[in-house]
């Protein structure tokens, strides 16, 4: 078995996002890629990319970054990730470069394209993954700092292909495993007692179930719906449902 084999067939048995994204860090870094945004959505609107509350991101971004390209929305006019949206496949950030020199860009672009130049995040590629549904969104960024855009598409020349591969395969690991957005996972009770519900049961059959009364299956409910922030005990299933919080194996 290859090297490559090996690793993939590593990646596919793993079932936690937290020993997952910390081995797809260190693959990517011993190609020169340190900095990785990962950002993946199932709940796209017809104007734009949707509460980023609902999707899940991942960043190996130092925090000063993300406050601002992250939690300040300067993503939204990012010009990878507009292209993102619209695509599939992989890009050179050469393209975004020679976009900014020859004055190709909005002002909103360009913007973003500044900030990232002070960051010192100027080398990369991006990749846009397959789209299962017209409400989703999946895409990663790779950024190299300690090496210029050349260098960055040389080792693309080299191992391109086997970094997609890793970064599909790793993409398509991530939407199998439970995650709860901004730290925000059901207990055990609370995906208990939401699972029966889902399943048809009244807050009453919930009750005999468990041996409980209906007061504190009311309660577990509330606080599933405000772990998960969302409004309705039906909108906390879907949402659930989407972060594969449901029958979650218990070791």
């Amino acid at each position: 078995m290859s090297d490559i084999q090996g690793y993939l067939l590593t990646v596919t048995q793993i079932t936690t996002l937290e020993d997952l994204w910390p081995m797809h860090q260190d693959r990517m870094a011993s190609y020169g890629f340190d900095y990785i945004l990962y950002a993946a959505t199932r709940f796209r609107t017809d104007r734009g990319m949707g509460d980023m509350r609902d999707a899940l991101i991942l960043s190996t971004y130092p925090k000063a970054f993300n406050d601002v390209y992250l939690d300040g929305g300067l993503f939204r006019d990012a010009p990878m990730v507009r292209w993102a949206m619209n695509h599939t496949g992989s890009r050179s950030w050469r393209e975004i470069t020679e976009d900014y020199i020859q004055g190709r860009l909005t002002p909103a672009e360009m913007r973003v394209c500044e900030f990232n130049r002070t960051q010192g995040v100027v080398a990369g590629y991006g990749i846009s993954f397959p789209r299962t549904s017209a409400r989703s969104g999946h895409g990663i960024g790779l950024a190299a700092s300690n090496m210029t855009q050349d260098e960055v598409d040389a080792v693309w020349e080299k191992h391109g292909a086997e970094i997609e591969l890793i970064n599909h395969v790793t993409h398509l690991t991530i939407l199998s495993l439970p995650y709860g957005t901004h730290g925000h996972r059901l207990t055990p009770r609370q995906r208990e007692v939401l699972e029966l519900v889902a399943d048809g049961k009244t807050v009453q059959d919930v009750a005999d179930v468990l041996g409980r009364n209906p007061a504190t299956v009311e309660k577990h409910l509330r606080l599933a719906r405000e772990a998960l922030d969302v409004e309705t005990t039906a909108q906390a299933i879907l949402k659930a449902a989407v972060q594969n919080q449901f029958h979650v194996y218990q070791a």
